[in-house]
């Protein structure tokens, strides 16, 4: 299969260009992206936001398939102006939308959990009513909505707390890696780790969420997947892992989403069940204790 991937030097991307190895695979990235070393490397930039840009490239490449991991997702900053991620994960993905119709070829869009409110409090399905509490999960479900009723031939992927390890560009690193740093300096100056406790939901490592994707786009089954790792746990319960698995002696202080106060509204429960996967035989994904015990060794992290 040949594929554009987009975002190819990010958390994810990173984890599918070995994910994908097997298939002929354009690696693109945004301009400005690639550093001096990169020059003549295998990345091609391109302005996800500029049509004609992908226009040309899928004119020139013919692929069966673009996948779509580029988005604006620093939530809080959302919150406060709307106008990027609405262009990055809203317009542009229609417009992707309208030029894989064009060429008849299938696109991928990777969503969020953040398109539910939590009300729920039982594991989300695909078919469950959205109903976002922040302008980022509002960007993304508008992503989807303009995505289905642009082109029949998507995926959209909707996932939760990705950690990877190739960190999070975007957000200047990943949850874990955040936590390990605090964690130790904690240990050196006594310091709280502060972690809130009602948040529920199911980080997921991107090396497990690329493997899923390589194995759902070649079943060719279009339609909206909920892919994350088995179980659930709070963001302080997670932190407890972390810190156990890397023989960090401190216990993360449990505090609210009140207290933390943050610009943006998080869903108070918003682990994703694996519906679509599992009806198709294909769901591969881990539980999120053996998903990070292996993040962590491969991180060089996990305690000896």
């Amino acid at each position: 299969m040949k594929i554009i991937l987009i975002g190819a030097n990010g958390q994810l991307g990173s984890d599918l260009v070995g994910a994908l190895a097997g298939h002929d695979v354009m690696l693109a990235v945004q301009p400005g992206a690639t550093g001096q070393s990169d020059a003549g490397s295998r990345y091609v930039e391109l302005d996800v936001g500029d049509p004609d840009q992908v226009q040309a490239a899928v004119a020139s490449f013919r692929p069966d398939l673009i996948l779509n991991t580029a988005a604006f997702h620093r939530v809080d900053d959302i919150e406060r102006d709307a106008r990027l991620a609405l262009h990055v994960n809203a317009w542009a993905a229609q417009q992707m939308a309208l030029i894989c119709r064009e060429a008849d070829i299938a696109l991928l869009y990777v969503s969020t959990d953040y398109v539910f409110d939590g009300a729920k409090r039982a594991p989300y399905v695909e078919s469950d009513l959205p109903n976002p509490l922040s302008a980022y999960g509002a960007s993304k479900l508008a992503g989807e909505l303009l995505i289905r009723s642009a082109w029949r031939k998507h995926y959209i992927i909707r996932t939760c707390g990705l950690y990877g390890l190739a960190g999070s560009m975007g957000k200047g690193g990943n949850f874990v890696n955040t936590m390990l740093r605090l964690g130790r300096e904690s240990e050196q100056t006594g310091k709280p780790v502060r972690v809130v406790h009602d948040q529920i939901c199911t980080p997921t490592y991107t090396h497990d969420l690329a493997q899923q994707i390589a194995r759902l786009i070649e079943t060719g089954r279009w339609g909206t997947y909920h892919a994350t790792s088995d179980g659930q746990c709070s963001w302080h319960e997670f932190t407890r892992e972390i810190f156990r698995l890397a023989g960090i002696r401190v216990e993360p202080a449990a505090i609210t989403s009140e207290e933390i106060n943050l610009p943006a509204r998080r869903p108070p429960y918003s682990v994703l069940r694996n519906a679509g996967l599992q009806a198709l035989g294909v769901d591969q994904m881990r539980d999120w204790h053996e998903a990070l015990a292996d993040y962590l060794k491969q991180a060089g992290a996990l305690a000896g």
